[in-house]
């Protein structure tokens, strides 16, 4: 791998597939990878000319659009560290964020500008970018006719995202994704599910959870279209399907659930759809086979968490179904399953017991957290996910219960 790959992941994806359209808007607005490479290189100089430099910290905060590809990738191909801000946490939450990793610079939407900027504590004065609306901070407009920049110098092991995740309790904890970890669970999913240039695929995922982040940067890899809704509407996604003769569905079991029960389902146009995958949350093995039934192509159960840069586990259209599975381990990435009452014995095949990770993909840490770090690792570097699992002789792998309560919102 070379050093700078996810801070130059979309000047190779321009060599390679230039015009061809990269990302396409739910509303018809469309650009090509071309043109997301040179509007991120010159959004990075625009925020290298504010001040932001390599390592700091940006604070991405805006709705699925082409704007956030391109912020996103200006971060990064700076050198500077993401950190996503999904559109549906609260001004205060991202107060905090902006607080524990002392960020530099936030780049939020117009009509959050000024219940983020009240929420900020005293000591935190990021700069503020402002996309559509009339706030105090830079333009997102001026901030994208910066100096043109080439990637800055990086390494696979630098930092490259803190992304935020908690349970039920307790502050938010920032886990921290190395470039190498990002890119292989890009190039590993893309891989496993067979993803290709001909490929049309739809997704209404958020860009900043890390399951979207994957299906959006796979396509920087396999030169894909990506079809984009901002919000999830099943009606709207039937036919979106059927309108742009997509291949490939991405969504969490809510969302196979709505358009289960859509009535527009009978008469939907999904000839196309070659396989589909669901991941967030665990779908019953009915449900599945329902969707396969009606969709008529393969369901591809994955698994993955924030603190493992998105999916982990998952199954191939290749490989055998193991239906109501979450897959076999991506190469390169151990899994075992320990004893819930004594963590360093392991269980045999079929017992239940804590699923535990070690490899490339595993986050760094906690950000300014050395405590929750400890706890999450053993003196092996097992981390500890908190889901509980069971593998067969097989290898395979099945979620069957959370250590701890979590919260799901919005599937």
């Amino acid at each position: 791998m070379t050093g700078a790959i996810m801070s130059s992941l979309t000047t190779l994806a321009a060599k390679r597939f230039g015009e061809r359209t990269a990302i396409h808007m739910e509303d018809g607005e469309r650009v090509s990878f071309a043109r997301i490479d040179e509007r991120a290189a010159r959004f990075a100089g625009g925020l290298e000319s504010l001040g932001v430099a390599q390592g700091d910290r940006v604070i991405l905060y805006l709705p699925n659009s082409i704007d956030w590809v391109i912020a996103y990738h200006a971060i990064a191909r700076l050198g500077a560290v993401i950190v996503p801000a999904n559109i549906l946490l609260s001004s205060e939450e991202v107060g905090y964020i902006a607080a524990d990793s002392s960020a530099s610079a936030i780049i939020c939407s117009g009509d959050r500008h000024d219940a983020v900027v009240a929420s900020l504590a005293d000591e935190v004065d990021p700069v503020m970018i402002v996309k559509d609306g009339n706030g105090s901070g830079v333009d997102f407009a001026q901030v994208a006719q910066g100096p043109s920049i080439e990637p800055r110098p990086t390494s696979p092991e630098d930092l490259f995202t803190i992304a935020y995740t908690s349970g039920t309790t307790g502050q938010p904890k920032g886990a921290m994704t190395r470039q190498r970890a990002v890119f292989d669970s890009v190039a590993m999913t893309a891989t496993i599910h067979v993803r290709h240039s001909s490929d049309r695929i739809l997704t209404a995922l958020p860009f900043p959870h890390v399951y979207g982040n994957v299906v959006l940067n796979a396509a920087f890899l396999a030169g894909y279209t990506l079809f984009v809704m901002q919000r999830f509407d099943p009606v709207r996604a039937l036919a979106m399907i059927g309108e742009h003769r997509v291949t490939l569905f991405e969504g969490v079991p809510t969302m196979f659930y709505q358009m289960l029960q859509c009535p527009e389902l009978g008469n939907a146009d999904l000839s196309s759809l070659t396989r589909c995958t669901v991941g967030g949350q665990t779908m019953p093995t009915a449900s599945i086979l329902e969707a396969e039934r009606r969709f008529e192509c393969p369901l591809l159960e994955l698994w993955g968490m924030t603190e493992l840069a998105g999916p982990a586990t998952s199954h191939s259209p290749y490989w055998p179904a193991h239906h109501g599975s979450i897959g076999l381990p991506f190469p390169g990435t151990e899994v075992r399953i320990a004893n819930m009452e004594d963590a360093g014995k392991i269980v045999s095949a079929g017992t239940a017991g804590e699923l535990q990770v070690r490899g490339s993909l595993v986050t760094m840490g906690y950000w300014n957290n050395p405590e929750a770090t400890k706890a999450a690792f053993n003196k092996e570097g097992w981390f500890s996910t908190g889901d509980i699992a069971t593998q067969d002789k097989d290898g395979y792998l099945t979620i069957v219960d959370r250590r701890k309560d979590m919260i799901i919102t919005a599937g």
